[in-house]
């Protein structure tokens, strides 16, 4: 769904993004892991159209409702895997987001003098509610409110619909920002470090989502420090060291593996 080809971003003398390579199959949890420095929140910002690409490739499936809208995009057709890629390097971010591609951010980007309905209403502002409905429950016809209350009481925040978000605590804020990247509508879902500095309860909550989202057939790649959460539910991990990408394998793989070792403990 996703192909990144010699992806290159330099700052200065610093290579940030030098020479990245890896794909994400559809219906799949994909985590893109490293020590800090290694080049992943830069990855994801080439992929979203937040940086400009000094070298290299990053293609995207053409999606049904996204893609077909966008004409001056160049196509290119990879027979060995049968699927067709608009490319979508360099495009604004507008655009990109346009073509079917949601993020979730490192750092809080909601309206904090709004409120939690507020800022989820701002997420379903197109009435685009088919994407939710699939993933967790049926959701009635009824006005935007009702719908809002029923989105909260399926990640349990039902009860602080009102309260304004520079109210709620840190873990709050973030299933908050997951549950509004989900409503945004899209096919592919790119979350920076959806579980960094929430308890372990909320942690099970944001797996259990992910989980449901890949069930239903949702495409996620995600950032994430904790080794835990990101190898109970990743179906492939993609590890990165100075800018390249060093290994890459199922869990399993990448736990047992010397390069990835050496990256994160040293010799």
């Amino acid at each position: 769904m996703l192909k990144i080809t010699n992806l290159k971003k330099y700052f200065g003398g610093v290579k940030a993004v030098d020479g990245c390579d890896f794909e994400v199959k559809k219906n799949t949890i994909t985590a893109l892991i490293g020590p800090n420095g290694s080049g992943k929140s830069t990855v994801f910002n080439l992929v979203s159209g937040i940086l400009k690409a000094d070298k290299g490739s990053i293609y995207f499936t053409k999606t049904l409702g996204f893609a077909s809208k966008h004409k001056n995009t160049k196509t290119q057709k990879h027979s060995a895997e049968k699927q067709e890629f608009v490319e979508i390097t360099n495009l604004p971010p507008e655009k990109i987001s346009n073509l079917g591609i949601s993020r979730l951010f490192q750092q809080s980007r909601l309206f904090n003098n709004l409120t939690v309905k507020d800022n989820l209403l701002l997420a379903i502002g197109n009435e685009d509610m088919k994407f939710f409905r699939s993933v967790f429950k049926p959701i009635s016809t009824g006005d935007k409110n009702k719908k809002i209350k029923e989105m909260l009481k399926a990640v349990e925040l039902e009860k602080i619909a009102n309260k304004l978000t520079r109210d709620l605590s840190y873990g709050q804020k973030r299933l908050l920002e997951i549950i509004r990247a989900i409503l945004n509508p899209h096919s592919f879902l790119m979350l920076d470090e959806p579980a960094a500095g929430v308890n372990p309860a909320l942690r099970k909550k944001i797996a259990e989502i992910l989980l449901k989202l890949k069930s239903r057939g949702e495409t996620v790649l995600l950032i994430e420090h904790d080794m835990n959460f990101t190898l109970s539910i990743a179906d492939k991990v993609v590890v990165m060291e100075k800018g390249r990408v060093i290994a890459q394998g199922s869990p399993d793989e990448i736990r047992n593996n010397p390069e990835v070792l050496e990256a994160y403990l040293g010799e």
